[in-house]
């Protein structure tokens, strides 16, 4: 089972994601079956959110929606929280806060996911990482790891204890979302997170990680290995508070050749999506990259139940 999903950007207009879905074994995706009729619709387990019932292939009344990015700026009450909370970090790691804009667009927009708000960045002090998100600049992490003695300053991560936050805003997530809509969690990948890492803040060439590829790949391969066992953690950590979907992302990897894409970014993001399927089988899991028209079959490959489409992949085409 598969299903592709199509990612855009929110627009004022209201461009949303639709999600469709697929039972197709050969990695090709088709249209989500769906009924108006109300007596299949009321058959349907009332307890298991529509969003979920559709990831796991099943015939629902009609395709679930959300957006990426669905809670922000284009929302009246978030600007005045960030009148409050100016930094990312406050938004994000304050439970009171995260949960309150968590929830606006499922109040403003009736969206069929919750997504907790986070960032992919979140866990990175939990393995020995600061980082800090600056107006204007974005990502900045204040020590790279980009030598072996760097990469001696990580540490294995404690979910319990590093990101009792996160379990608190799930928990109470679960508990305010109304019935019928599905909490989602994500993380980022290995590749992209090892960019920050890496680069030390947001860039356009990528130029230090691909130089690290060709001139100490063993390096590489030991910092996205440290990312995956950590991340795969606090997915799986997510799901245990609440998360009853996970989303992984590995944003960048879209701007890998395929023979860096098969060898840094395609076997990490696996490590992370069989370590949510060992420990929670039942749980979808749902792969994003940007600009990844090339790569949905090897995203497909991965073991993932749903494939985002971003802007670049016409529906039609990606099924």
């Amino acid at each position: 089972m598969k299903i592709s999903c199509l990612s855009l950007p929110f627009l004022l207009g209201g461009t949303n994601a639709f999600t469709y879905s697929s039972t197709n074994q050969h990695s090709k995706f088709h249209t989500i079956e769906t009924s108006l009729n109300a007596e299949a619709a009321a058959s349907s387990d009332d307890d298991t959110p529509l969003l979920i019932r559709a990831a796991r292939g099943e015939t629902v009344e009609r395709p679930p929606v959300w957006m990426m990015r669905q809670a922000g700026r284009h929302i009246a009450e978030y600007r005045e929280l960030v009148k409050k909370f100016p930094t990312f970090r406050q938004r994000s790691e304050i439970p009171d806060v995260a949960v309150e804009i968590s929830m606006q667009p499922v109040r403003n927009y009736g969206t069929d996911g919750c997504i907790l708000f986070s960032d992919i960045l979140t866990p990175l002090p939990g393995l020995g990482v600061e980082f800090d998100i600056l107006e204007k600049r974005g990502p900045v992490v204040q020590q790279p790891i980009n030598s072996w003695d760097a990469l001696k300053t990580m540490k294995k991560i404690d979910s319990d204890k590093e990101f009792a936050f996160v379990g608190e805003i799930l928990g109470r997530l679960r508990e305010e979302v109304p019935k019928g809509t599905a909490v989602m969690g994500f993380v980022g990948c290995p590749y992209t997170l090892a960019t920050y890492l890496v680069e030390g803040q947001t860039t356009r060439d990528y130029f230090k990680i691909k130089t690290m590829m060709g001139e100490e790949p063993k390096l590489l391969h030991a910092i996205l290995q440290n990312l995956a066992d950590g991340i795969g953690d606090y997915a799986c950590y997510q799901i245990e508070q609440g998360a009853q979907l996970i989303q992984i992302f590995d944003s960048w990897a879209g701007e890998l050749s395929p023979w860096a894409y098969d060898t840094f970014a395609a076997p990490y993001q696996k490590m992370i999506l069989d370590k949510v399927k060992e420990k929670h089988p039942d749980v979808p899991t749902v792969i994003y990259i940007k600009h990844s028209g090339a790569l949905l079959e090897r995203m497909a490959a991965t073991g993932v139940d749903i494939v985002s489409l971003d802007w670049t992949v016409d529906m039609a085409e990606g099924r």
